[in-house]
């Protein structure tokens, strides 16, 4: 099943765009093959109670871009999906220079040590908000859904009284997205996006690209695509006998897919691997596995 990607996005990093009643976003220039872009830096509510979603990596230009955008409001909330590095540094220089509280899931959980090199470390949020968690400003009030799958503190933010989610890197409108363990679950990842699929929202505000209508049917195109491509893995794994991850990415994924992914790629395809396992349809040596 293919998945409508979203490929057009006008908006020129650093500037300020209206997206919604009471929603505004600013793009941080921090393009690649993971951010395709850039960050999506997301404003919320107006005036005196303003609340900024994802400041981004640490960058001058996307902090004075933010605050240009807010000028004349005050800044009181600072909000982080996950902790990935283009997520949540920035919010250190925000904080120095708006005194608002910084509020998240919880610090990175898997230590470098431990697979987690590509996380912030150093993010530690004021208040934590676990999930259901409300958080609310004058005009606005969100809420917390813990979705763990891409990185295992994501939080995606419902905007109360609105059909409006912001999904983050759940569910982005450019790509599918990346599920790298450790941090990363491929069945937490399915078991968020089934509990995503089971709201009414109307609009997805993503981590990276553009804004996504009627995101439902591509939800149900997501979670479609990962089941083929779990099936594809456990067929080549049987036709392989014996693999490793990296092994299984030219069967799985063919001759066309971009080099800078190929890390990427083993990294998705080990998750794949860990969840057949978890069901009982793969068994690992080290880190050569064999289809059951």
């Amino acid at each position: 099943m293919s998945i409508p990607f979203l490929k057009e996005d006008a908006l020129p990093p650093g500037q300020v765009e209206k997206t919604a009643p009471g929603v505004r976003r600013v793009l941080c220039d921090n393009p690649g093959p993971f951010t395709w872009r850039g960050t999506n830096t997301w404003i919320i509510g107006q005036g005196s109670s303003v609340a900024v979603l994802d400041p981004g990596p640490e960058d001058a230009a996307h902090l004075a871009a933010i605050l240009r955008a807010t000028a004349g409001e005050r800044i009181t909330h600072i909000l982080v999906s996950h902790t990935h590095r283009d997520h949540s540094p920035g919010v250190a220089a925000l904080q120095a220079a708006t005194g608002a509280r910084s509020y998240g899931f919880g610090p990175h959980v898997t230590p470098p040590d431990q697979g987690g090199e590509s996380g912030d470390h150093s993010f530690h949020p004021d208040v934590l908000l676990p999930d259901g968690a409300s958080v609310e400003g004058d005009d606005w009030r969100l809420s917390a859904i813990h979705t763990p799958g891409h990185c295992a503190n994501h939080l995606c933010f419902a905007l109360e009284g609105t059909r409006i989610l912001f999904s983050a890197d759940h569910v982005m409108s450019w790509s599918t997205t990346v599920v790298s363990p450790p941090d990363g679950d491929m069945a937490a990842y399915m078991a968020s996006l089934a509990r995503l699929q089971a709201r009414d929202d109307r609009l997805y505000l993503p981590g990276h690209g553009p804004p996504l209508p009627n995101p439902g049917p591509f939800a149900s195109a997501l979670a479609a695509h990962r089941m083929e491509r779990e099936a594809m893995v456990h067929a080549a794994l049987r036709r392989a006998g014996r693999a490793t991850a990296q092994e299984l990415v030219p069967p799985v994924y063919g001759p066309a897919l971009d080099a800078r992914l190929l890390p990427a790629a083993a990294r998705s395809l080990l998750a794949h691997l860990i969840k057949l396992e978890s069901e009982g349809a793969a068994a690992r040596d080290g880190e050569h596995w064999e289809a059951l």
